[in-house]
């Protein structure tokens, strides 16, 4: 990681298209004016053809790159459930989902250039061997040139690089982390920030110091290219905005990680 904030060159990422039918999840024409990557939900813990189609063409219209955002087949859980998989069921269900992403994608005008796992299924991704070598390898079947949105020093990081997969590591704007390095629960107090100036601050010290801040004051050396910020919690595009305009008052340029 660069010392000088001039040379710095950070991704901002949301996941959206994750509204069902009638049902709408967060404000995505808002977010989409504001980040750099778009992870459009694949159908199986939200999203269906016609959202995946308007959302593609939207970011398509804004200049912002799409990713697919597959997770576990959970509606009524909004895919922050694990659900009980094998290893080769979990191959399946990622590769269905990129391929109905490329699909709408692809009809919209605006290819897929990355895959990112979406809630229980990517928190898994932090620790679990097995999950994260199913989803690299079911990756690498269907799509091998699509990169992939990965947790900072997790294991699908370092397993997808090991099968010489190009990797993106993320950071989370809203989310507090444990001096082990991993998300703090969502049940825990304190896990979700919405303090939007706050939250900003964290980023921007985050990525000029290249190490994750623990909710202690721990500083964990990591490569952060790419900020998450949320768009289905309130007061998401307040604090998106404030995360990109703090960066960019700093320096810092936003980029897509994996093209438009």
């Amino acid at each position: 990681m660069a010392t000088s904030t001039d040379t710095l060159c950070i991704d901002l990422n949301s996941d959206m298209g994750e509204g069902f039918g009638a049902y709408r999840m967060g404000d995505d024409e808002a977010i989409l004016k504001i980040v750099s990557s778009a992870n459009i939900a694949c159908g199986m813990h939200a999203g269906d053809p016609e959202i995946m189609a308007k959302t593609f063409k939207l970011a398509k219209e804004r200049g912002v790159a799409v990713g697919a955002h597959p997770g576990f087949p959970d509606l009524w859980g909004f895919g922050r459930r694990i659900i009980p998989l094998t290893p080769g069921e979990i191959e399946r269900v990622v590769a269905y989902q990129i391929g109905a992403a490329q699909a709408l994608s692809t009809y919209a005008g605006h290819p897929i250039t990355y895959v990112k796992p979406h809630g229980a299924l990517g928190n898994l991704t932090q620790t679990d061997v097995e999950v994260s070598s199913a989803i690299a390898r079911a990756i690498k079947a269907v799509a091998p040139s699509l990169k992939i949105l990965t947790f900072v020093n997790g294991a699908l990081e370092r397993i997808a690089g090991e099968m010489g997969m190009q990797t993106c590591a993320e950071v989370f704007a809203d989310r507090a982390y444990t001096d082990e390095g991993h998300l703090v629960h969502r049940k825990v107090p304190g896990a979700v920030l919405h303090d939007v100036n706050e939250a900003a601050a964290r980023m921007l010290r985050m990525v000029q110091a290249g190490g994750i801040e623990t909710i202690s004051g721990k500083l964990i050396p990591a490569k952060i290219e790419s900020i998450c910020v949320h768009s289905d919690t309130p007061g998401a595009i307040e604090m998106a905005a404030e995360v990109r305009r703090r960066l960019e008052t700093a320096g810092v340029t936003i980029k897509a990680f994996a093209g438009v």
